[in-house]
């Protein structure tokens, strides 16, 4: 997608270095970072330089290719692995690259491991895209259907940052709207501010802006009130791991807006590639939820008036706070969901109907 009207991706491979856009920069700043070393790559995993499942699954592919440009030894890069897999917790595409990766470097020659994992790792974001394109295609149609029906601007309700710049290309949640907006529909995007790292407000609104897409950022807890009003006609989120039996792991705060739209009888699609799906776990409490610093509670980042990049205390001193970054919406709050295969209804059947996996 674009960014002042230039096309980027947000990973890629370049002069023995893997160039990223720093994430946690934008949307004041626009820098392109390069991961030099597996650390660099851990690092940005992380600090969240890079997020979004498929964008983690991606950089945990070109960590391995950095890790073997520092060092070919099997036990180098088993240990880079492992630190990988460890980064952060909850998005299965971490793991899923990094298995993909070594499975693929199994048995390969020790001159020949950095030009096969080259290549993997370009294969799996290559993927990535292509899936993200199809997820577009697919909500597509859903979003012909609601303006077919009442002929007006859809509005699309959508949680954290599920866009281009989560994935490699096109986005989850997004790539419908942006396939929609690209034919010509009327879209408009309420988009939620999902504190407290504020991935809606901050990249979401970024680049649907970039898009010409008209958007309005709300606080989290306004979507509730807007779908009471009529003022919602779907939601759309993405995941950071859905179980095969159709229950999502996503954004903190994704549970309560699946919530509210099934109360108002208002759609509630999820939006995911089917390298985020974990066919292991059964029991959405066993799925692993990362808890990161209270600082990203407590404190708040923004521009002043010098254009300098400030965090700021906004609690008091002595408070505690928790900061769960993940939750769970069950599958029976889940209208469908939405992959690079087609709409399945999200359960154990539905999954199975789309995917061999079962």
């Amino acid at each position: 997608m674009r960014i002042n009207g230039k096309k980027y991706r947000t990973i890629w491979y370049e002069d023995d270095v893997v160039k990223i856009i720093d994430q946690t920069k934008l949307p004041h700043q626009f820098i392109i970072k390069d991961l030099k070393t597996i650390k660099d790559a851990v690092k940005a995993i992380k600090t969240m330089e890079v997020r979004g499942a498929p964008l983690i699954g991606g950089t945990a592919a070109y960590g391995i290719v950095l890790a073997i440009q520092e060092n070919k030894n099997l036990d180098f890069i088993k240990k880079s692995s492992e630190e990988l897999v460890n980064s952060r917790p909850t998005a299965i595409n971490l793991q899923w690259a990094v298995h993909r990766m070594n499975n693929r470097l199994s048995f390969v020659k020790s001159d020949e491991l950095l030009d096969v994992a080259l290549k993997e790792a370009k294969l799996i974001c290559d993927e990535d895209v292509k899936f993200c394109e199809n997820i577009g295609f697919n909500g597509l149609k859903i979003i012909e259907e609601i303006y077919n029906k009442n002929n007006k601007t859809v509005n699309i309700l959508t949680h954290c940052n599920a866009g281009w710049l989560a994935t490699i290309d096109w986005g989850t949640a997004t790539s419908p709207i942006y396939h929609a907006h690209k034919k010509g529909i009327p879209i408009h995007v309420w988009v939620d501010e999902t504190r407290p790292r504020n991935q809606g407000a901050n990249l979401t609104s970024y680049e649907l802006n970039e898009e010409n897409i008209p958007n309005t950022i709300i606080a989290d807890n306004t979507g509730g009130i807007l779908m009471q009003r009529g003022e919602v006609d779907m939601c759309i989120v993405g995941t950071d791991r859905t179980l095969s039996t159709g229950d999502v792991c996503n954004k903190i705060g994704t549970y309560l807006k699946a919530l509210a739209a099934f109360d108002n009888n208002i759609p509630f699609y999820v939006a995911l590639p089917s390298s985020t799906i974990d066919w292991d776990i059964k029991d959405y409490k066993k799925i692993p939820i990362e808890e990161r610093d209270s600082m990203e509670l407590s404190h708040i980042e923004g521009i002043d008036e010098q254009n300098n990049i400030k965090r700021v205390l906004i609690y008091p001193k002595k408070s505690k706070s928790i900061n769960l970054a993940f939750d769970i919406t069950p599958a029976k709050y889940v209208t469908g969901l939405i992959t690079e295969k087609g709409i399945c209804k999200a359960s154990i059947n539905g999954l199975k109907q789309m995917f061999s996996k079962l």
